[in-house]
This record gives structure tokens, sequence and C-alpha cells, in this order.
């Protein structure tokens, strides 16, 4: 059987070593990129996903440049605790939190499958524009090359669209939906050298019921001077949604655009104004997402990861979601009977979940903690537990990890994607 990706990310990598893992050995890669570059900002690999990556034999690897993140805290503007949401081995995970820099993973990736597939397995300056299904079931994808200088043709028994939020196989699926859906924010990102804060294993998520600075170290030991990189991410609604159809991480722009929304940010323990300020650069780009599909596969065509279901980035969960995309569908291939059956499968596995993941995020997530203690108590609080029962943000938490199976019960059993 072959078997053709597009789209050479987190997803699509993943999923050609999961379909090698299982016995896959005809799987090609094409990638609009003229060459592959470690772009990006932080990402986080979600317990679950980390399991998975071990699966493949890949723990080591990710575990030496990444930051174990041990407790997600949730905290007010004014510096108050909100919640913490524990993620360390004592509380029942037995698989870590890793933060890192995209860059770092989709190295790590890229590398163990031209070690793994061979050097031909990924195809760079192949950008997917659209597919046919022969009479024989087979699917033939049209290839163009040197930015539309020239093109050609692939054909494969098995095409996965893991072609991003703009997915061309999306597209091709359903012409007439459009362009993906602004939610009415604008979102940028920067890194910054700090010294660690909250015992350096913490993510920090802040916010007034209106802005949120989301900060967690992502570099495995301290510098020289005892910084650690720390990956940023703020965001505030806008009213111009004149930009909406962007969505390039790469559009730099000056940190005098929106610090003074976040000036006099001092929680005491970390200067989130200072924070934002001495970033070497910022990034920009708007908060999208993609409405929940009633289908993802049809004959011998499915999606994955952002092609599939692209989701605000609340919870930390895109790029975790993407991998078990990949580790389902490989299982799936190789254990569903009939290719039609085993995608049938695969959509049956993922895709209730993704849709309930996909509107939660569009409600915030587990961020929603934030607005709720905000909501009661602008001014400020002495203890959260004040404003909220900590059994009602204890449930915001367990329903959103539930959901996206990184519960310490869920994501601490066996890989169920193990051939």
């Amino acid at each position: 059987m072959e078997i053709l990706i597009a789209g050479a990310g987190i997803g699509g990598l993943t999923a050609a070593l999961s379909l090698h893992h299982v016995g896959f050995d005809r799987v090609r890669i094409v990638e609009a990129a003229p060459e592959l570059r470690p772009l990006g900002a932080g990402v986080n690999l979600l317990p679950n996903a980390v399991r998975e990556l071990a699966a493949l034999g890949l723990f080591g690897e990710l575990a030496a440049v990444s930051a174990r993140t041990d407790e997600i805290g949730y905290y007010a503007r004014t510096g108050g605790l909100i919640w913490r949401d524990d993620r360390s081995a004592g509380s029942g995970h037995r698989w870590p939190q890793l933060s890192l820099h995209r860059g770092r993973l989709h190295t790590v990736l890229t590398e163990a499958v031209r070690a793994r597939l061979g050097a031909d397995a990924i195809v760079t300056d192949a950008r997917l524009t659209g597919f046919t299904e022969l009479p024989d079931g087979r699917l033939e994808a049209a290839l163009d090359h040197g930015r539309g200088t020239s093109s050609s043709t692939l054909r494969a028994d098995v095409l996965v669209g893991a072609d991003g939020i703009r997915s061309a196989v999306r597209a091709t699926l359903y012409p007439d939906e459009g362009a993906p859906s602004w939610q009415g924010a604008t979102v940028w990102r920067g890194t910054t050298w700090v010294p660690p804060f909250l015992g350096g294993t913490s993510m920090l998520v802040t916010g007034d019921g209106t802005q949120k600075v989301v900060a967690y170290a992502m570099s495995p030991e301290p510098d020289a001077e005892g910084r650690v990189l720390v990956n940023w991410a703020a965001s505030r609604p806008v009213d111009d949604g004149a930009d909406a159809d962007r969505s390039d991480w790469n559009r730099p722009v000056p940190q005098t655009k929106f610090l003074p929304h976040f000036e006099g940010w001092d929680l005491g323990f970390l200067d989130v104004t200072a924070l934002l300020a001495d970033s070497a650069g910022a990034f920009e780009y708007p908060m999208l997402d993609r409405d929940p599909l009633p289908r993802w596969s049809f004959g011998h065509t499915t999606l994955l990861g952002d092609a599939a279901h692209a989701m605000c980035p609340m919870g930390s969960g895109g790029t975790t979601q993407a991998i078990i995309d990949a580790r389902a569908l490989a299982y799936c291939l190789a254990t569903g009977g009939n290719t039609e059956d085993a995608l049938a499968a695969y959509e049956e596995h993922r895709r209730p979940a993704m849709t309930e993941l996909q509107l939660a995020n569009r409600n915030m997530g587990p961020e929603i903690v934030i607005d709720m203690t905000y909501d009661r108590a602008p001014e400020g609080f002495r203890r959260a537990s004040d404003v909220i029962p900590a059994a009602e943000l204890a449930d915001v938490a367990r329903h959103h990890a539930e959901i996206g199976a990184f519960d310490p019960v869920a994501a601490s059993t066996g890989s169920p994607w193990t051939v």
C-alpha cells in the first residue's frame, strides 16, 4: 500500500513514523516549503502525546531538548492564585508534560523520518493543490513546484491531509467552506530569557477577563546566567477583523503595538510587562480556528491535525491532538480491514472528541477559570475559594482533560494505539 501524506508538520511527520512503525514501508510526505526549517514558537506535549512519542522510541531525544512542566498555574491579573493543575508524577501522571521549541520537536521528528523511512521520504517544494479519485480507487494528487512554475502528479492508495488550517485536501473535500473562522482576538508571541519563576517547572496563565498572558520555560537547563528561555503568548480582543484571514506565525511586529495593553502587569514573582518588553522580537497572528466537520474521511482520503480540527490555542491541545490522530490513524490502517473501513474507524475514534474539544476551546477551554473569577471579583481576592468553590474550578480542569484524554487515568495507561 502506498500512502501519501500532505504536509510535513508535526502531525504529518508523526503519521509517517507511526505508519512505518506498524509495517507500512511505502509512505511519502509532500511539503510545500522549499526546505524544512525549525520555525515557530513554543509547544507543549501533554502527557498522552509524550506517551505516544515514547512508543515510537523518541522520549530520550525529546526530553533532552525540553523543559518539564509539572503544573499549570492560573492567576488573576492582580496576582492571586485561582487554580493549580498538577501534572507531576505525584498527581498520578506516568508521563511528563514536555515544553519545548516547536523547531526542536520538528527537527527530532524530521530526522527520525529520514533515518527510518529514507532520505527521499519527504519531498519539499511540492505543494498539493488538489486530487482526484481514479476508477481503480487510487488517488492522483496534483502538485505545484517552484511557487507554481512547474507541476507534477503522484499516485497513492491512501491520501492523508495533514496540511494545516488552510488544507488543500480539506478544500477539495469541502470546496465551499471558505476561510478559517476568526475568533475576534489577536495573539502575540515571543521568547525571553528570564530567571526561573514558580519553581521553574510551572506554566503561568494570567489575565483580567479580557486580556491573557501564557508563559512557560522551554529550555531544559538554565544558561550561564541562571536564566531559562521562556515562551510567552499575549492575547486580547480587537475590533478590526481586517487581518483575520492571515495566519502567518512569522509576521514580526514591534512590542509597542501591544505592550501598552499590558502595562503594569507585575505578579510579584514575575514582571509580565518586562517579560513581553525584553523579548528579542514579537510575532502577531489572529486567533483562528475551523468549524467542526461532519465527516473527515471520503473513500481513501482522510484528514489529520489542524486540517481536520483546527482549534483555538487553549489548553495546549493542538499539537498533542495531531500526534494522537497520527497514532490512531496508523493503528486503524493496520488493524481495520479494508481501507475505507479503517478510515471510518479512525474517524469514529477521533472526530467526536475533537469536535467537543474545538467547541470547548472556543469557550476558552480551561482558561475560562480566569474569566469566571474576574466576573465575580474584578478587584481581586484573598483566596480564590472565597469567590468560586474549589470543586467548581477542579471540575473545569477535569472536564477539559477528559475530553483531550490527558487526565492521569487515561494518559497513564498503556497506549491504546499499539499494534
